[in-house]
């Protein structure tokens, strides 16, 4: 059996869930159901019902009951029970007739005794006990009309969506995203003129708004869960504020420590703020794949990680937009399909290039075993040639079952190849390497007067011109790498330029986006006037310039722009390898910017001693097993170049890459510009 990790820790989760749904209705809500999407698939979960007459329903307030032949529900949840998840749990079931309801939470009693005010003396005095689910399995008898019907609340720690086995994500914190200097105001606003907070350097969790920390709280005890499942004692290390507070959380989280003494491995837990390194997460520079799949194609319903693709070519539905929603549409997790599963670990692990063609390889293989008449052809891929192949299964219901993964992800590729966004990708990196050079050679006042004749209105923008979004992610990009600057008369005048041109930009849409809706606060583009969409834009650059100076408070991760010189051009240098690279340097001497958090007496002592006594504290390289979680997303280019450079530096590590979602270009923007980053809804 492999060692455990990310896939085993959700299957064994989902097993438990499995093991009570028989004969149920099974009502999931999104982030679980995107953890069974990637770890399981939803098939495993319908043959584990086994009965016709019974449904898969989304936990949501207007969700069909339970009708006289459905006496049994199972509700799978990854919030708190408590407030309007109580609500909805409470109409569901009182307009049902079950008699057997059974709660699966992916979070701990200890955390839910936390969000109810229980003091943490009080919390440890009830170890063992669980009144919190106690209570509300008596509410549930009440609400099904007997207090002899059954009713079971359950903790099952269902928090990760498996994408690879060395990477799995956390759908039910997709919207997390580290603080910025902004948010000092309002984190400010709550607190004395005495205790107010000169800088985020000063944040901790007393800091933080309470719905924030406890939304951390609840983040912990998930990853709290799967080292238990590695059977690890962890080391916890931090590279950024949020990463800090989540880091020391986990440290001295009570149920962790008690679960330590008898772990017999070790492992490194490295938090990395995402806004440390915005330019990554953005840029183009990731010749994969995958990326480009998830960047262009739409997202799937319900989900943060997944897209979906247009099965109409394997119909005989004509291919028109009125038909799109008529066949349910594809996706890229394929957790029952061994060959379809294969092919996605390839394209995650190849060059764009060698992806394409492991696809046209998959194709010829699943049609020559079926006997299909397959004409072979050597040489460039093409997505015409993708389509053909793909083709040769349409009419032929045997063969669509039996390579239906394959056919799915085939034609997830051809569908991003002839995306119109793909063809900008290429326009995109091009500029990004010009901006590169620009800032070295002349600084930023000439970067962006170089952006103004693209700053075009709707009515003379052509395909290939940049939108109101792409021109916000080339801004993102331009103040990430350029890192802190001196604001001089040129800068000045620079950016009110690009800022008035952009203003006129939002103005003279036809139609705001999403995006620009919540950039703007104007729900349609009749109410948008230049007045307001210049102070929206004022706010957006401020927001830049945080974005500019979010690496200030390091001393060594100060840059990831590599100047250029005679033999070699400027470049970008990640902060994922920088962190890499330090971790396993061979000097081994203590990082300055990764941050250890100590778990209690031993280690302050260790930490006091160390200025008199050769103490040495830990270093994330000394462990077999090294996780790194990206608070605010990662992107797949990322996530393989941590697990190469783990490999080539210190062969035999296992590495583990842990974050709150994949990335598109277009998310930073969205979770940059969120309103509610310091008061997530915690469902209640």
């Amino acid at each position: 059996m492999s060692a455990p990790g990310v896939l085993s820790f959700t299957q064994q989760g989902w097993e438990l869930v499995l093991a009570k749904v028989k004969r149920a209705v099974v009502y999931l809500d999104a982030a679980c159901a995107e953890s069974l999407h990637w770890g399981c698939g939803s098939t495993r979960l319908m043959e584990a019902v086994g009965d016709p007459v019974c449904y898969l329903r989304e936990f949501e307030p207007n969700a069909i009951g339970g009708k006289t032949e459905q006496p049994k529900a199972v509700f799978v949840l990854s919030c708190l029970l408590k407030g309007r998840t109580v609500e909805t749990l409470r109409n569901i079931i009182c307009r049902s007739h079950f008699q057997y309801c059974v709660v699966v939470t992916a979070l701990s009693h200890a955390v839910h005794l936390t969000a109810n005010h229980v003091p943490a003396a009080t919390a440890a005095e009830l170890e063992g006990q669980q009144p919190v689910f106690e209570q509300l399995e008596e509410k549930m008898c009440e609400w099904m009309g007997s207090m002899n019907y059954t009713a079971e609340v359950l903790h099952v720690p269902l928090l990760l969506a498996p994408v690879a086995p060395y990477l799995a994500l956390t759908p039910a914190f997709a919207s997390v995203f580290p603080l910025l200097p902004q948010d000092l105001h309002l984190l400010n606003s709550a607190r004395s003129d005495k205790r107010r907070l000169g800088n985020l350097g000063e944040v901790d969790a007393t800091a933080l708004t309470p719905e924030l920390m406890l939304q951390m709280r609840c983040l912990v005890s998930g990853l709290s869960s799967l080292c238990e499942h590695l059977g690890v004692r962890e080391e916890c290390f931090a590279v950024g504020v949020l990463s800090r507070v989540i880091a020391a959380d986990l440290a001295n989280y009570a149920p962790a420590k008690n679960r330590r003494k008898t772990a017999t491995g070790r492992a490194s837990v490295v938090f990395v703020d995402r806004t440390l390194d915005l330019t990554g997460a953005v840029g183009h520079h990731g010749d994969n794949l995958v990326e480009k799949i998830i960047s262009v194609l739409p997202q799937l319903p319900g989900h943060t990680n997944d897209v979906m693709v247009n099965m109409l070519e394997l119909t005989a539905l004509q291919i028109q937009e009125e038909n799109q929603n008529v066949v349910a549409p594809g996706c890229l997790a394929q957790a029952n399909d061994s060959a379809a599963k294969a092919l996605w670990e390839a394209l995650l692990n190849t060059k764009h290039k060698e992806a394409v063609m492991e696809v046209r390889r998959h194709l010829v293989e699943a049609a020559s075993r079926e006997n299909l008449p397959i004409k072979m052809s050597v040489g460039r891929v093409t997505p015409g040639q993708l389509t053909s192949y793909i083709q040769l299964f349409k009419n032929n219901l045997k063969a669509l079952r039996n390579h239906c993964g394959i056919l799915q992800l085939g034609l997830a590729t051809v569908q991003t190849l002839k995306h119109p966004q793909t063809a900008k990708w290429d326009n995109f990196l091009a500029f990004e390497r010009l901006l590169l050079q620009s800032i070295g050679e002349s600084g930023l006042s000439v970067v962006l007067n170089q952006m103004l004749p693209m700053c075009k209105p709707s009515t003379q923008r052509t395909n290939d011109d940049y939108g109101p979004e792409d021109l916000l992610i080339l801004l993102i990009y331009i103040y990430s790498v350029s890192g802190e600057f001196t604001v001089d008369k040129d800068l000045g005048e620079a950016e009110e330029k690009v800022k008035k041109a952009l203003a006129q930009v939002f103005c003279e849409e036809s139609e705001l986006s999403p995006l620009l809706q919540k950039i703007t606060g104007c729900d349609s583009a009749t109410n948008l006037t230049f007045h307001k969409s210049k102070i929206a834009v004022d706010e957006l650059f401020s927001s830049l310039w945080d974005i500019a100076g979010a690496r200030s408070l390091m001393k060594e991760f100060k840059s990831v722009y590599i100047p250029g010189n005679h033999a070699h051009q400027a470049s970008y240098k990640p902060l994922l390898k920088q962190i890499v690279e330090e971790i396993f340097n061979p000097e081994k001497q203590d990082p300055i910017d990764i941050e250890h958090m100590s778990s209690g007496l031993t280690d302050l002592l260790k930490t006091g001693f160390s200025r008199f006594m050769k103490v040495s504290r830990p270093h994330p390289s000394d462990y077999p097993i090294l996780i790194l979680f990206v608070v605010g997303g990662i992107t797949v280019s990322e996530a393989k170049m941590v697990k190469d450079l783990v490999a080539s530096l210190k062969p035999g590590t296992q590495v583990i890459m842990l974050s709150t979602r994949l990335l598109r270009p277009l998310n930073i923007p969205e979770l940059l510009f969120a309103t509610d980053r310091l008061h997530p809804d915690l469902g209640f």
